[in-house]
């Protein structure tokens, strides 16, 4: 019976005994090496338990750090590529650094990364399984949530590749041009006070460039530590020779076919960073009233009222008369170009067709009807309409026909449009301005308290404008349709279901894409406005603009729109949507648009694994252009893992000082090193101190060693399927432990394995194999379908429990103790042999179970593993996975072992409670034969894994049983009791006996009570019968070993 799982922090107590010094050459100084070791584990424990009740003192630390001090560091000294020399002696204890060391460059140079095909070039019969890594913005270093991609995405790439596939997992980076873009110009202003157009675009992009090259190195460095198995020689950038010839195709393709065109339009504005952001690049801020916020680009002693409606009138044309209006941005209606009011509204009909005065502008404003914006019966039932400043009002604008009067300049300030009063004004400063003209005026009503939502950038935290702009659009509707029809024909898979129905409604409402950027930094737009000698243009029209996938093709069009006149071509300013990139990854890595040997292998690829969080941002544009360009979905499936946060559940961020690099978690990081990590980035001081703050209090010691294959585990066995992770440095810790278990436990039970073994050609029980052999072959067995069968369901977290269960549970606790006296020099060779071959079997099915999660480790320790006969595999990561195998199948032993363990866990716990350490003495009652014949073959197991028991004795009588003894019932059958006289107090004894008893039989009485209902046969289930009639028979068996025990105890006295 397996136990139940725990956390690995809280086993971190229990170690295999760890071998010390050089390993025994013979095999008689390997059976004195397993004894002295027999010998060290227990007076380990010993001094553990005593070291456990000593308080934390000087002394213990000195002895730490002088053990600490006799380990000398570790400096790898293979050459890169090479592989790793293993003939020295297993370290003394398990040291990530120097386990992991060398095994990556190796494998790397091998070519185990490369996908594997048939001699003629074809994919294995086996199957294929690919995946595009998402590419990582060259912004910055990778943080910890990159690491949870990279854990999940490379335990699939290693599974299906060990299970045949070929398999293809390409890398790559992101140009992420307003981030990077950003973070350069914060950078370069910080270091030198220039600015980009100091240096002018072309040295600008140089500079971009260099920031590239060495966070694209940082990265890769990472990512190769990380142990992903990508294929290098792959490796793509979204700016990149193929991938901008990919990029001109997409844009000219769609701009062909109808699907992009150019229109002057609302668009997002950030004044921030001087360019539009598509609607998914902005969220909304919730407010519940009148809220003073700080606003970039202002001082930050300055805030600004938000949440807030001011009412204020304006007069009526020719008449005393006014209308009041409301709004929450009062600085607008400096744009504003009529006054909406609903047509059957008996207030306002005499106002039809009639003009408001604009108290600061000469304009006059008309007053028209329109029944969509206007709601009667909400505030006073006008509405100023700003046609190119807001969404709905430009709606208004284009019903009405009114002018669209842009105010605002693309750096914050009002333009002309706006007044002398007010013109060069920054946007919020003229706010306030605004208010206070009108109430000069007179014509100011009041300001109430008003919950709305405002916009904010996801890059620069600035407040969003909505400005007229020219801007290239993509029409969505059409190719949402088409991705609708496609996944509700079963072409594409979500995962989990949340995700799914978010996709629904995402692409059911979808809007158009604006996708132009007024950066420099990415993909120029390929195309070009025609300027016609002799005729009157207008630039936002798109009707003279052509697109060209080089500039011939480009003049070739130009000449057809011309019809002979002399021209110019003019490119667009703008950069693309870095989306409009990256959407194209899954085929454009693999060589799209060019018919590629890759592209007809490896697309469409398998999986696009993500956070769900870029769902819309990322996976559906990709699913949109892949249909549209290619025919074809780009993937099968799509699997949204969590959002890692902090142990305290908060967003990761560099003000927080919360960020993780899983670089810092792989090696450890002393709390001073942490802290000024922060000044590598562009935090103010202000913010450097409040992000100090909370490392001390996250992480008071710094961040613990970890190692790379604890990392990983970890963040896998954290992925159950839920939206947040929150992540607890110290449960990395305990997964470190876990190895060190893993380690120790293998260099262990490899002195079992001495100079004169041989594993036999194949992993296939003998017949020969004893009840404990069967029994963990069946364990194995299990473990490899669970492992199957969860990976298959991306159920990460279940996958991580089951190989945790199998070798910490049932290979190190119970197998690996049971076979000691099977190897002992008093076992027969045949004996001795099979536990052997059990052993290698468990070991090497074991660390291949364990490899997708750990790479590291299990390379290290399967290459100590001698080789069958005639299997020449090079490396564990193109070995066979385990899978379910019918001859592993032991039932019967399964459930017969159960048994035994159960007793053995039951004697423990009677032992515990007792407190009894050594000298225990084990009576097994069985009624029955079969049972009593199983326990008496048993016996040697149970004391064995029975720490400090002296003997087992299986008893058919009660009489048999030596008086005094303590008791716990297994069965209606079976109970176990354990000899405590002369230990215990009786009277105390006797009284625990009563106290039970009278438990058991409350409980009896309750069965009984259930049995005795009528129509009990006719009206219960069977199965609730059958369990009911078990309870019964346990609970008649519990009272009657009881009250031999208080007997026993009552005549001791």
């Amino acid at each position: 019976m397996s136990q139940t799982p725990n956390d690995p922090v809280l086993q971190s107590g229990a170690s295999t005994p760890a071998p010390q010094g050089n390993e025994p050459k013979t095999k008689s100084a390997a059976k004195k090496e397993a004894k002295r070791l027999e010998k060290e584990a227990k007076l380990a424990a010993k001094t553990a338990k005593v070291a456990a009740a000593t308080p934390a003192g000087e002394k213990k630390a000195k002895a730490e750090k002088e053990k600490k001090e006799e380990e000398p560091a570790f400096v790898n000294t293979t050459p890169k590529g090479e592989k790793k020399d293993l003939s020295q002696p297993m370290g003394s204890g398990y040291n990530p650094i120097a386990v992991e060391a060398a095994w990556y460059d190796w494998w790397d140079a091998q070519g185990f990364f490369s996908p594997q095909l048939t001699p003629d070039g074809k994919v294995k019969p086996e199957g294929r399984f690919v995946m595009s890594f998402p590419p990582p913005n060259v912004t910055g270093s990778l943080h910890i949530g990159h690491g949870l991609t990279i854990a999940i995405q490379d335990t699939l790439v290693r599974w299906n590749r060990m299970l045949g596939k070929t398999t293809l997992w390409v890398p790559g980076f992101d140009h992420a041009g307003i981030s990077t873009q950003s973070v350069v110009e914060k950078r370069l202003f910080k270091s030198s006070g220039q600015t980009r157009h100091d240096l002018g675009r072309e040295k600008f992009i140089e500079t971009v460039y260099d920031w590239k090259n060495d966070y694209q190195a940082r990265i890769t460095n990472q990512m190769r530590r990380l142990g992903g198995s990508f294929d290098w020689s792959r490796a793509a950038f979204t700016m990149d020779e193929p991938r901008y010839k990919a990029v001109i195709e997409n844009f000219c393709r769609l701009h062909e076919d109808g699907i992009l065109y150019r229109a002057n339009r609302l668009v997002n504005w950030c004044v921030r960073l001087h360019t539009t952001l598509s609607n998914l690049e902005v969220e909304q801020k919730q407010l519940t009233g009148r809220t003073l916020l700080n606003v970039p680009g202002y001082d930050p002693k300055e805030k600004f009222e938000f949440g807030a409606i001011t009412s204020f009138a304006y007069p009526i044309e020719n008449s005393d008369e006014k209308i009041i209006v409301a709004t929450t941005r009062p600085e607008t209606m400096l744009g504003d170009s009529a006054i909406a009011v609903h047509p059957d509204d008996p207030r306002y009909k005499h106002l039809h067709g009639k003009f408001a005065v604009h108290p600061f502008l000469d304009r006059r404003i008309p007053i028209v009807t329109d029944s969509i914006v206007v709601d009667m019966s909400f505030g006073t039932g006008a509405v100023k309409i700003t046609p190119a400043h807001d969404p709905n009002d430009y709606e208004v604008g284009k019903r009405h026909n009114l002018p669209f009067i842009n105010i605002l300049n693309d750096d914050g300030t009002f333009n002309a449009n706006a007044g002398p009063k007010f013109q060069g004004m920054k946007r919020f400063h003229a706010r306030v301005a605004v208010v206070e003209a009108l109430k000069e005026k007179g014509l100011f009503v009041d300001v109430k308290d008003n919950p709305m939502s405002i916009p904010i950038c996801t890059k620069s935290g600035d407040i969003i404008e909505p400005v007229l702009k020219p801007q290239w659009w993509v029409n969505c509707k059409p190719l949402a349709e088409e991705a609708l029809n496609h996944t509700r024909a079963g072409e594409l898979s979500i995962k989990p279901a949340l995700s799914e129905s978010e996709w629904y409604r995402w692409l059911e409402n979808i809007q158009d894409w604006c996708i132009s950027r007024q950066l420099w930094w990415g993909h120029r737009c390929p195309a070009y406005f025609v300027r016609i000698e002799g005729i009157e243009q207008d630039s936002n029209d798109g009707k003279w603009w052509v697109s060209g996938r080089t500039l011939d093709q480009a003049t070739e069009r130009a000449k057809k729109l011309a019809d002979g006149k002399p021209f110019t071509l003019e490119q667009d300013e703008d950069v693309l949507d870095t989306w409009f990139s990256s959407g194209l990854w899954p085929f454009s890595t693999l060589g799209w648009p060019d018919n590629t040997e890759d592209y007809r292998n490896f697309y469409p690829t398998s999986l696009l694994e993500t956070g769900w969080d870029i769902l819309f941002f990322w996976v559906a544009r990709m699913v949109l252009l892949g249909l549209h360009l290619t025919g074809k979905m780009p993937f099968d499936e799509v699997f949204c893992h969590a959002m890692i946060r902090d142990a305290h559940g908060r967003k990761m961020s560099k003000s927080l000082g919360n960020v993780i690099d899983p670089i810092d978690v792989i090696q450890g990081l002393p709390l001073e090193d942490l802290h000024q990590k922060l000044y590598e980035g562009n935090l103010d001081e202000k913010e450097i101190q409040k992000a100090k703050l909370g490392q001390k209090k996250d992480f008071p010691k710094g961040i613990p060693q970890c190692g790379t294959d604890a990392l990983r585990f970890a963040l896998c066995a954290y992925s159950g399927g839920g939206r947040d992770i929150n992540l607890e440095i110290l449960r990395v810790e305990g997964y470190r432990k876990f190895c060190n278990k893993i380690f120790n436990a293998t260099k262990f039970a490899m002195l079992k394995l001495d100079e004169e073994f041989i594993p036999l050609p194949q992993a296939k029980p003998t017949g020969k194999e004893s009840l404990v052999e069967k029994w963990i072959f069946h364990k194995l067995n299990f473990a490899a379908a669970e492992l199957n069968r969860y990976l298959t369901e991306r159920n990460f977290m279940m996958a991580t429990t089951a190989a945790y269960n199998f070798w910490l549970y049932e290979l190190c606790d119970v197998y690996i103790e049971a076979m000691k006296p099977m190897t002992d020099e008093s076992a027969s060779a045949e004996t001795r042999k099979s536990a052997q071959q059990t052993l290698y079997t468990c070991l090497d099915y074991g660390l291949r179970l364990l490899h997708p999660f750990m790479p590291f480790v299990t390379e290290e320790l399967w290459q100590r593993l001698p080789r069958r006969p005639n299997d020449p595999t090079p490396s564990i990561m193109i070995s066979s996975y385990p899978t379910h195998d019918s001859d592993f199948v032991f039932d019967a032993a399964d459930r017969q072992f159960d048994l035994i363990f159960d007793a053995i866990k039951a004697g423990r716990s009677l032992a515990a409670s007792y407190s009894l350490q050594n000298d225990i003495q084990i009576f097994v009652h069985c009624q029955a034969d079969e049972e009593a014949a199983l326990f008496e073959s048993q016996k040697a197991t149970m004391q064995t894994l029975t720490k400090g028991c002296q003997s087992v004795k299986v008893v058919r009588s009660v009489d048999e049983i030596t008086p005094g003894c303590g008791s716990a019932v297994l069965s209606p059958t079976i109970a176990l009791h354990i000899l405590v006289r002369g230990l215990v107090d009786l009277d105390a004894e006797i009284a625990k006996c009563e106290k039970k008893i009278h438990l058991a039989n409350l409980n009896l009485e309750k069965v009984k009570k259930a049995e005795s209902v009528a129509d009990y046969e006719a009206t219960v289930p069977a199965n609730v019968r059958l369990a009911n009639e078990e309870k019964r028979k346990t609970y008649v068996a519990e009272i009657a070993a009881l009250e031999i025990s208080k007997d026993m105890f009552q005549k001791l006295k």
